[in-house]
């Protein structure tokens, strides 16, 4: 999901690549090899060299194999009575010795696997004080290189001359990150990988929840401010290791990515320039910091403000939501001025026609987004109801109160009208809000942001709603468990299904919108006729539009289907069909029926019966919102009960799921999960609960509060 990251852009440029796999992506937790991470691995570099990237791989984990190996022979040879009896360590260097021909084998028969050739080079500290040796290796690796054979170097730990292979830390290199280090500088790579068990380096240990990863490492910032963990679990390195070797290679000039090994396109993606791991360049230190406040900065400030908002009376609340519905009309001409230049560079650069028509604001949309603010603001406050009130004893009374949920995270494409409701509904409801929205909104998106802010009153702060407009990308938001409470995507089936993928924060929304109107065969076809056209006309981009209409079999070639089915046809919609179908009516076939068109086109399908189209919709649907349409009470019945969607109809569009039609003021989506929110979520959508527990001492003249979160 990350995309590239302008300072990597030299990516493109890389040839020749070093990677260093440590020990702790080799091995799992128990100490055996992770062969499944080391398969991906192998895979990631025949990718490389059939694209023509010279590698070179630098590996550690030849001593745990060894231990691993040498401690089973040594069970498999021992008596009962010589296992009661206390065990020495194994030697390093015997672990090391047994470890390399077992790691190599395996690294050999994976690359034979995937017709590739691997070699390997063994080295020792001692090695490099000889010129002739390091001439020498040179020549071998671009041999080597020329052929297209990977070569793979470690440490020669079992004739090594330091003390013992974990305890030793002087010479020219000291461990497997400091050896990638020198043969970066002394093949002349182009880049230099360390793979790790995290992510990249962070400001602290990773474990730790006030950490956060650092993408681009700058000496003068950052070395003073980093606190380091504890070492590799298995390895002799760690994240200190790794950096000082990752120091030393970018020093002299090798640009240097740390980033998860668990990963299995990570190289791939580093490659790719994405802004995954941390960097170290010679260069950083130049690059011009962002001036702009960073995102977790933004949430904290959010929630300061949500305070600040919640600490208002019901009526100082109400009266913002006014004052953001005036703004938005006193500056109507600019905000369609900014939508329109969105929407003319939108076209240019070739953008589909449903996004387009998402993007676009169209007349009347400002007085109807205005009117929507003041009906949320008219509603009962949402805020601090209770919800149930028990006396648990004499004296102690237990209350069950509304509560903001704290910050949401808000991720949406083009709708520039959805910052509008979701703003106001995060205003009414007392909640911090971020917002991302995507770059063909951009100009809309910071127009309305400026304008409702500007309407938020000194005393609460117009922080309470943060526009993303930095680098930072989806990826990096949505690992800010620690200060947002609600991530709420606003888009493309794609979109949303990334998101719920790569977060620990709750995520609020559906992935499709795969919407069906069952036309019954004792429907009122005059009334199915205007139910579909709306359905579908009305909107086609909107996730509550019809896509899939589904007809009773005795309706077949009637003259009132036919009618139906030639109004959308002039409406310019473009029809496609089942398997059914296709035999009566000769439409194209579908290519799905769980297909979202967002546009001008859907499928028709005959079925048997009401039944039958209850289990057609639970197949191929969405549980978004499905709608029947007959005179038949029995039938009615049926679909209401049967139908598991968000929002079930009957005799009513679709296009009727809607926050606003439902009453609710505004929404800032539509949830099909099953958990906390479920349709168009309004304002008690956003709200969790807590509890108060009061002591009424009145003989004592005593009111004390005990509050449980």
């Amino acid at each position: 999901m990350a995309s590239a990251d302008p300072n990597r852009a030299f990516m493109k440029d890389v040839k020749r690549i070093i990677i260093k796999v440590g020990t702790a992506v080799i091995t799992r937790n128990d100490g055996r090899l992770a062969l499944g991470r080391i398969g991906a691995l192998c895979e990631q570099v025949k990718d490389l060299n059939s694209q023509g990237y010279e590698v070179i791989m630098v590996t550690s984990g030849a001593v745990g194999v060894g231990r691993q190996r040498l401690r089973y022979r040594k069970l498999v040879n021992s008596s009962f009575a010589d296992l009661q009896k206390p065990q020495n360590e194994l030697d390093g260097k015997a672990c090391a010795a047994v470890g390399q021909s077992g790691l190599m084998a395996l690294y050999d028969m994976l690359f034979t696997q995937l017709d590739v050739s691997s070699s390997q080079l063994l080295v020792t500290d001692s090695d490099f004080d000889n010129s002739n040796f390091r001439e020498r290796l040179c020549e071998t690796v671009e041999s080597l290189l020329e052929l297209r054979v990977i070569p793979i170097f470690n440490e020669n730990d079992a004739v090594s001359t330091r003390k013992a292979p974990y305890e030793d830390s002087s010479g020219i290199f000291w461990d497997n990150d400091s050896l990638a280090g020198l043969l970066a500088l002394e093949l002349k790579a182009d880049l230099l990988v360390l793979l790790s068990d995290v992510d990249g380096l962070y400001s602290g240990p990773p474990s730790e929840p006030s950490s956060k990863i650092i993408h681009t490492y700058i000496k003068e910032i950052h070395y003073q401010e980093i606190t380091f963990g504890d070492k590799s679990r298995v390895g002799r390195g760690g994240m200190t290791a790794k950096v000082q070797a990752a120091s030393l290679a970018s020093g002299g000039g090798i640009p240097v990515v740390i980033t998860s090994g668990f990963d299995s396109q990570s190289i791939v993606k580093v490659l790719q320039g994405e802004k995954i791991g941390t960097l170290f360049h010679k260069n950083a230190s130049l690059w011009e910091p962002s001036k702009d406040a960073s995102v977790h900065e933004m949430a904290v400030a959010a929630r300061d403000c949500s305070r600040r908002l919640q600490n208002l009376s019901s009526e100082e609340r109400k009266k913002i939501l006014f004052d953001v519905a005036d703004a938005l009309e006193a500056n109507e001409d600019l905000i369609r001025s900014e939508n329109e230049a969105d929407i003319a560079a939108a076209q240019e650069a070739g953008y589909e026609t449903s996004l387009v028509s998402r993007l676009t604001l169209k007349p009347g949309k400002i007085a109807s987004l205005a009117k929507s603010i003041r009906t949320l603001a008219n509603m009962e406050d949402p805020i601090n109801e209770i919800l149930k009130r028990t006396e648990v004893a004499d004296g102690l009374v237990l209350e069950k109160t509304s509560s903001p949920l704290g910050v949401l995270l808000i991720v949406f494409e083009s709708r520039p009208d959805a910052l509008v409701q979701i703003a106001s509904l995060a205003i009414r409801s007392g909640n911090g809000l971020l917002l991302k929205g995507g770059k063909e909104a951009m100009r809309s998106n910071t127009i309305l942001h400026k304008v409702i802010t500007n309407a938020i009153p000194g005393n609460v702060g117009e922080k309470l709603i943060g526009l993303v407009t930095t680098r930072d990308e989806i990826a990096d938001l949505l690992k800010l468990d620690d200060v947002i409470d609600l991530v709420i995507p606003r888009g493309s089936n794609k979109l949303v299904s990334q998101i719920k993928a790569s977060t620990k924060i709750p995520v609020l929304g559906h992935a499709d919108g795969v919407c069906h109107v069952y036309i019954d065969k004792s429907a009122d076809m005059d009334m199915a006729k205007r139910i579909v056209l709306d359905a579908k006309i009305d909107y086609p981009a909107a996730c509550n539009a019809m896509e899939t209409l589904l007809v009773h079999k005795d309706l077949a070639k009637t003259p009132e289907l036919d009618d139906i089915l030639l109004a959308l046809k002039t409406a310019g919609v473009n029809i496609y069909s089942g398997p059914v179908a296709h035999k009566v009516l000769g439409y194209p076939k579908a290519d799905s029926f769980h297909l979202e068109y967002s546009s001008l086109a859907c499928t028709v399908e005959f079925v048997d019966d009401v039944q039958s189209a209850i289990d057609h919709i639970h197949r191929y649907g969405s549980a978004h919102t499905d709608c029947v349409v007959t005179t038949d009470d029995k039938v009615a019945e049926s679909f209401l009960r049967q139908v598991d969607s968000a929002a079930v109809f009957y005799n009513a569009s679709t296009r009727f799921s809607d926050g606003a039609r439902f009453g609710l003021g505004a929404e800032v989506g539509i949830s099909t999960g099953r958990i906390h929110a479920r349709g168009p979520v309004g304002v008690e959508g956003l709200l969790t609960t807590r509890w108060y527990v009061a002591n009424w001492l009145l003989d004592q003249g005593l009111h004390a509060y005990s509050f449980i979160f």
